[in-house]
């Protein structure tokens, strides 16, 4: 497999080291013919493609194992992001061909002038609120409304909670939950943003009291302490709310729509194996989710707890997109307009030509 692999920091990004080595690399992320690299036959186009070492992004360590990206024809220049904002900058620079990340932070790359098109989702309704005690307690002894204060007044202090940064969809679907379930305003809570490592080491040392986070954060917490309940999960917190998606540049679509449409069909294929446990796909993603140093055992429970939860489909996800970004206009975490429609270019997944059916034969959302 013809693929190298870098690593940037949010905290780079913003001392502006990052986009000083990627404008430096730009030649290598350019969509241009010229850029293609010839190797065992037909040529395959330089691609760099951002990402983070997340579950959401399985997808895509499915078809850099399996040859796919190969058989698309990419030469795929890696970037691994720690968060959503690191890569929004990189994007809004004029980085990256293609991206795999959060809907939220699709939106706000798009509402910076970056020229991309979803083509395809990754996961829905990924998203947990897992409580550590003695939080846990006060969600299983009373009302979930009154749960936040509850714990104020009992243990004189806000609970902290840790998630992803402002903007992101971890954040977002949290404060939706908050506000539009439980009815409560933010006065009983102290807000941590971090990143996904940084929410993991967080919960694990007992730094905060809970946090809205994604697999495989979910069952690392749960396997080594036995007091961290899932308060609410999926659907319970944003009723099919998008999660990640792959997000490519227009000046690429336009310039190789061949190699998306293919790449796309691989993403369709890789979904599918994702659903049905395939034990390939379960070992593409313990090696690149947390770096490749988590157990295989939690992959496969993280990959289970996610089963019916990968979707490629775009049109899946474009109503609730709808819903997030009015959401996120109305709290002021977004504040760019956006034509939603626009930001979808769903041809390419309805271009993939199998017998899967309508939707290429996904199955019905499994909460």
């Amino acid at each position: 497999m013809a693929f190298a692999k870098r690593s940037f920091s949010y905290t780079c990004c913003l001392a502006g080291l990052v986009l000083a080595s990627l404008v430096s690399l730009a030649g290598c992320g350019k969509a241009d013919d010229s850029a293609s690299t010839e190797r065992n036959g037909p040529s395959r186009v330089a691609t760099q493609i951002g990402y983070m070492p997340i579950l959401p992004d399985a997808q895509l360590f499915v078809n850099l194992e399996n040859g796919r990206l190969d058989k698309a024809g990419i030469e795929a220049d890696l970037v691994s992001f720690q968060n959503g904002p690191a890569m929004v900058q990189a994007l809004a620079s004029g980085q990256l061909d293609i991206a795999y990340f959060g809907i939220g932070p699709t939106m706000v790359a798009r509402s910076k002038g970056a020229d991309i098109r979803v083509v395809a989702a990754n996961i829905v309704e990924q998203i947990s609120f897992v409580a550590l005690a003695p939080l846990a307690g006060y969600f299983e002894s009373g009302p979930a409304d009154t749960a936040f204060a509850r714990f104020a007044e009992a243990e004189g202090r806000k609970a902290k909670i840790s998630t992803f940064p402002i903007g992101s969809v971890p954040q977002t679907v949290f404060d939706y939950w908050r506000i539009n379930t439980l009815g409560i305003d933010d006065s009983a809570l102290q807000m941590v943003y971090q990143g996904a490592s940084q929410v993991q080491q967080s919960l694990l040392t007992g730094a905060v009291d809970g946090a809205a986070i994604l697999e495989p954060v979910v069952s690392i917490v749960q396997s080594r302490n036995e007091a961290a309940r899932v308060i609410a999960s999926g659907g319970e917190l944003f009723e099919n709310q998008p999660g990640a998606v792959m997000a490519v540049r227009a000046d690429y679509l336009k310039a190789h729509p061949d190699v998306v449409e293919r790449l796309v069909a691989a993403q369709i294929d890789a979904t599918r194996a994702l659903n049905a446990g395939d034990k390939a796909a379960v070992s593409a993603v313990a090696k690149y989710v947390g770096g490749g140093r988590l157990p295989r055992k939690i992959i496969e429970t993280a990959v289970a707890h996610s089963k019916g939860h990968f979707v490629a489909d775009p049109h899946r996800i474009i109503d609730a997109t709808k819903r997030m970004y009015e959401f996120q206009r109305a709290q002021g975490t977004l504040t760019g307009n956006l034509d939603i429609g626009a930001l979808f270019d769903t041809s390419f997944f309805d271009a993939v030509d199998d017998t899967g059916g309508p939707g290429h034969g996904e199955p019905a959302l499994a909460n």
